[in-house]
């Protein structure tokens, strides 16, 4: 009865459509960010290193190089402040989680690129 009830709340703010993409795409995330009585979109745009949880508690991260700084955000999938996710590149990886990237630095964080449909070209 307690479960019913739980998944009966969450699916109501799930969100209905969720683009595809993976761990090792380079995705633009589009982000509500509020600051004091003004609202505005910041877009960070970034590698996918990870992606973890089920339903209303998934979860993805996505890190970029910054003034040759990591920068890494976790992202709630199903937050109302995540406004959209959109796919730009799509790269070839064997793993589930990217951590070894955060060693990297340079030409060597580069993914090699897979040819896939999902993906948005500019």
């Amino acid at each position: 009865m307690k479960t019913e009830i739980l998944d009966f709340v969450e699916s109501q703010s799930l969100k209905k459509e969720i683009p595809h993409f993976e761990i090792g795409d380079t995705v633009d995330v589009h982000c509500r960010i509020r600051e004091g009585d003004k609202v505005r979109t910041q877009v960070f745009t970034g590698t996918v290193i990870a992606r973890e949880g089920r339903g209303i508690n998934e979860s993805f991260t996505v890190r970029r190089i910054v003034n040759n700084e990591g920068v890494e955000r976790k992202f709630p999938l199903h937050s109302p402040n995540v406004l959209d996710i959109r796919p730009i590149r799509s790269g070839k990886t064997r793993r589930a989680k990217l951590y070894y990237l955060r060693e990297r630095t340079g030409k060597a964080v580069r993914l090699q690129q897979r040819h896939s449909t999902h993906t948005v070209s500019k």
